[in-house]
């Protein structure tokens, strides 16, 4: 089956308003350890003018041997990027729509650290729900887009760089907590982790809150 290469076409469309575009995307929203991470990559009316990166796709799409490389195109791409996290026990204490919200914060704050202006600025978010505004201290315009991931190349890129910082942190907590086999699935639902929490119980990095017990089998 042929993926479709995401496009500009809604980023050029939307720089004829705005003068920066700010995507977001999320990872790890339902693993069952470990924090979640939102990916932000600024998009201009320059860039929007040049070739997509070559393998860029919803960051899922991709095989994981690939994102790595796929993912440092993609930051060279864009004029700035960053991600922003929350920890498992954030989640457990503000509930994970909250969670991401201000996981996104972070992220966009990381961008003003580069020197990226809010002012005129659209932040475009995968999904149909804007989890940020509530939770970030200035106001955003902020528009969610369903299958942004998919079809917009600068979420696209949002979303590759926040698998790849999220799986490396995943792969390198595996140390501190064998038993979960952390390396392999990076905290989501596979079998051997769910016997491992059976077995063991939770660790500190799980999100106790959840029904764990109950939670499905990713892969």
């Amino acid at each position: 089956m042929t993926v479709a290469t995401p496009r500009l076409t809604l980023e050029r469309s939307l720089l004829k308003e705005f003068e920066l575009i700010v995507a977001l995307d999320e990872v790890g929203r339902g693993a069952l350890a470990g924090p979640v991470a939102v990916g932000a990559a600024v998009m201009d009316a320059s860039g929007a003018r040049r070739r997509v990166p070559d393998g860029l796709r919803d960051s899922k799409l991709i095989p994981e041997g690939r994102r790595a490389a796929v993912a440092e195109r993609a930051r060279a791409w864009v004029p700035a990027s960053a991600v922003g996290w929350a920890s498992a026990a954030e989640i457990d204490e503000r509930g994970i729509i909250r969670a991401l919200g201000m996981a996104a914060s972070r992220a966009i704050a990381g961008l003003v650290e580069q020197g990226v202006s809010l002012e005129r600025t659209l932040v475009v978010l995968d999904g149909n729900h804007d989890y940020v505004s509530a939770v970030h201290p200035q106001p955003l315009t902020v528009r969610p887009v369903i299958k942004a991931d998919r079809d917009c190349a600068s979420v696209s890129v949002a979303s590759v760089i926040a698998k790849v910082a999220r799986d490396a942190h995943m792969v390198a907590l595996h140390d501190e907590h064998p038993d979960y086999h952390w390396v392999r699935n990076k905290g989501y639902a596979s079998p051997e982790h769910r016997q491992a929490i059976r077995e063991r119980g939770l660790s500190p990095l799980h999100r106790a809150s959840w029904a764990i017990a109950d939670a499905p089998t990713l892969f």
